[in-house]
């Protein structure tokens, strides 16, 4: 349920439905537009309550229920779009935004070379995994901290902002002091202890799709994030699990639009890991972006070859480079830029 306070609501009113709700076992979450301000009656039996418990307080405008199983995440709770704000890269603006780098860090040449490849190419956002969930535990699981270390110092040295994933609750404090942005990995989308961690630390998280998950589920488990007052949280579409063999994933370009039309939340989309091949990246990408996607995430390698984890799908740094320009004039096309 939401209670949309009148254009001149004072704090006063907007406190008496918050203690209202309070006094009902319900919690909020107040959106704080520059119009007028919003609250989100959170609770189990909020379907069970009649809405002019709220509407006749002073200083609402209305009250209605959301039907979604998901609210925060909602365009009824907050129906202009989110940004979120790091190291003064905004993405959800006009600008897309590229993230790219290694799939994991493998050792300081090899992310340094990445990192010079990605600044060069145009990236503003290095990306480089330091905990690698694997399907497989006998394949390579990551340098952990070391590559944490790591990711840290290549930031230091190229001044990029960096985000990698945190597979585990227990490690998002030690990786919050080394990364700007937390990534959920696929396989953790619905690992509800590690959204709930993520939340509390505020720190900006980067969720990604299941990949047998719906969209509503996905949102859902936005939720999760933004229940916990962390509002600093990017979807990632990287692709769904169908019966087609002929890619890695299926991307699902259909849910850039219906995101967009359903959530105020930034969404970028991983090309890469979709894919599952070097050659269809670019073409994935472009139409990510034409889709309306506010961002990318790109795996980039100085030597796929060699790489440890998923080189099939990495780009090479001159690959990179062709890339951008290409994805530029895609940009400009939709009324954006990189």
């Amino acid at each position: 349920m939401i209670v949309e306070m009148r254009k001149n609501a004072t704090p006063e009113e907007i406190n008496g439905v918050v203690q209202k709700a309070k006094s009902l076992g319900l919690g909020t979450q107040l959106n704080v537009g520059t119009d007028k301000t919003v609250v989100a009656l959170l609770g189990s039996n909020t379907g069970q309550l009649s809405t002019d418990i709220f509407a006749v307080l002073p200083g609402v405008e209305n009250v209605a229920r959301i039907m979604k199983p998901y609210k925060l995440a909602s365009r009824e709770f907050k129906p202009q779009d989110s940004v979120v704000s790091v190291s003064g890269i905004e993405i959800g603006s006009k600008q897309i935004v590229v993230m790219a780098g290694p799939c994991a860090v493998e050792n300081e040449e090899q992310l340094m070379k990445a990192a010079t490849a990605v600044k060069e190419g145009g990236a503003c956002i290095l990306r480089g995994g330091a905990f690698k969930p694997r399907t497989s535990p006998f394949s390579f699981q990551g340098l952990e901290k070391a590559g944490l270390e790591l990711l840290a110092r290549a930031r230091e040295q190229f001044n990029i902002p960096v985000v990698t994933e945190v597979v585990d609750a227990h490690d998002v404090s030690l990786v919050s002091k080394y990364a700007d942005i937390l990534q959920v990995g696929s396989r953790n989308m619905q690992n509800f202890a590690l959204l709930t961690a993520l939340g509390k630390s505020k720190h900006p998280v980067l969720l990604k799709r299941g990949f047998s998950c719906t969209v509503a589920e996905w949102l859902t488990a936005a939720d999760y994030l933004l229940a916990e007052g962390n509002n600093q949280v990017i979807l990632c579409e990287r692709g769904i699990r169908t019966f087609e063999p002929s890619t890695r994933f299926s991307l699902d370009v259909c849910s850039i639009p219906v995101i967009k039309r359903s959530s105020h939340l930034p969404l970028i989309v991983d090309p890469s890991h979709a894919a599952g091949h070097y050659a269809l990246v670019p073409a994935i990408a472009k139409a990510a972006i034409a889709a309306g996607a506010d961002g990318l995430l790109i795996e980039v390698h100085p030597n796929p070859k060699e790489a440890l984890v998923d080189g099939l799908q990495s780009l090479t740094p001159s690959d990179f480079a062709r890339l951008m320009k290409e994805l530029r004039l895609v940009a400009k096309s939709v009324g954006r830029y990189i």
